[in-house]
């Protein structure tokens, strides 16, 4: 309760002390000018916060805007940490303000920051083919697959060219890791490129010693594509085995399984004509699959199979990489790329 008259002698001391003091109560309760203010700090001010002018994006957890601090001076580039910018799991308020849900510039929501860039195909083919109106060209995101035969690479030169993904060459058999795989594996995804690594199967090995020595070797990382099993006869191979097609299927099966309660991730089937029409043919319909088609669109070599990942070359160049390259394009538009992209991160 206030009093109804006020001494002259309190009076005066009040304003002594007003004068002596070099603080006023609006300056104890604003923030200051620095680049450390966020909006955690917003709801305990009295005076409310200006509003940005550019969208923020969905609220956070005060620990995620703590981690904000961190970066201070230039904004670095987004695509480097799009795959990390995950929000499977983030506590949803029961209410948020508007200018949270409808952000001003779509182009700065999350969901926008985690798509990388999506370079148009630059490559060129030292024996090309006239795919006739089904040329993987009229389809949006390219890639390549490597192994240590394309030596050293320069993969931000190569990704400007279009190689928006790579298949890395990890493993084969039960012994064997590629030497270039942890060198790649490293510098594609420093390079901005969605990475992910493939097992040549052995046939003469079995099926649970090669995904021991796979997930042995490859790193189970969130932004990874889903692995791949590479199986195809190879005449150059020691083992010369070929086995009965169920039994093919049942030594699939169990590598896969495995891979799959690791990566979380269902491992991608990539064969060769040959081999599907001898074992594949009709097999594994869960699966997704990445056909090697060099002569002709994959409709035709494999009538009745979908598939995610067409190799629709083993002699391409590109700047970035010495000699020849495999190229691969993505079944979609960009934004199927995106979404598909989006599915695998989460």
């Amino acid at each position: 309760m206030r009093s109804s008259a006020t001494p002259a002698v309190l009076l005066t001391c009040l304003i002594l002390a007003g004068c002596a003091s070099s603080s006023s109560p609006e300056s104890v309760l604003s923030p200051r000018s620095s680049k450390e203010i966020t909006s955690s700090v917003a709801p305990a001010l009295a005076v409310p916060a200006p509003v940005p002018s550019a969208a923020v994006g969905p609220a956070t957890a005060p620990a995620e805007s703590q981690e904000a601090l961190a970066w201070a001076g230039p904004v670095p580039d987004s695509q480097a940490f799009a795959p990390m910018e995950r929000e499977a799991g983030m506590p949803v308020p029961n209410a948020r303000p508007v200018a949270f849900v409808t952000p001003e510039n779509p182009a700065n929501s999350p969901a926008a920051r985690m798509r990388s860039r999506v370079y148009s195909q630059q490559f060129r083919d030292a024996k090309p083919i006239n795919f006739g109106k089904r040329s993987p060209r009229k389809l949006a995101v390219h890639g390549v697959d490597v192994s240590r035969w394309q030596g050293e690479i320069d993969w931000a030169k190569l990704r400007s060219r279009g190689a928006n993904f790579a298949y890395i060459k990890a493993t084969d058999g039960g012994d064997h890791l590629d030497p270039m795989f942890k060198k790649n594996w490293r510098r594609a995804q420093a390079a901005g490129l969605k990475r992910g690594a493939y097992h040549f199967f052995y046939w003469c090995r079995t099926a649970g010693e090669q995904a021991d020595w796979f997930i042995r070797n490859v790193p189970r990382e969130a932004d990874a594509l889903p692995p791949v099993i590479d199986v195809e006869y190879n005449g150059e191979s020691s083992c010369k085995r070929r086995l009965s097609p169920a039994r093919v299927r049942e030594k699939m099966q169990v590598f896969m399984d495995k891979l799959e309660r690791h990566y979380g991730q269902r491992p991608i089937i990539y064969t060769a004509p040959d081999f599907y029409r001898d074992n594949l043919d009709g097999a594994f319909p869960n699966h997704p699959f990445w056909l090697r088609s060099v002569a002709a669109h994959p409709s035709k070599v494999y009538p009745g199979r979908k598939w995610i990942f067409w190799q629709y070359s083993g002699s391409g160049l590109s700047h970035g990489v010495d000699g020849r390259i495999d190229l691969n394009v993505f079944h979609g538009s960009e934004e199927d790329w995106h979404a598909w992209v989006a599915a695998r991160s989460t």
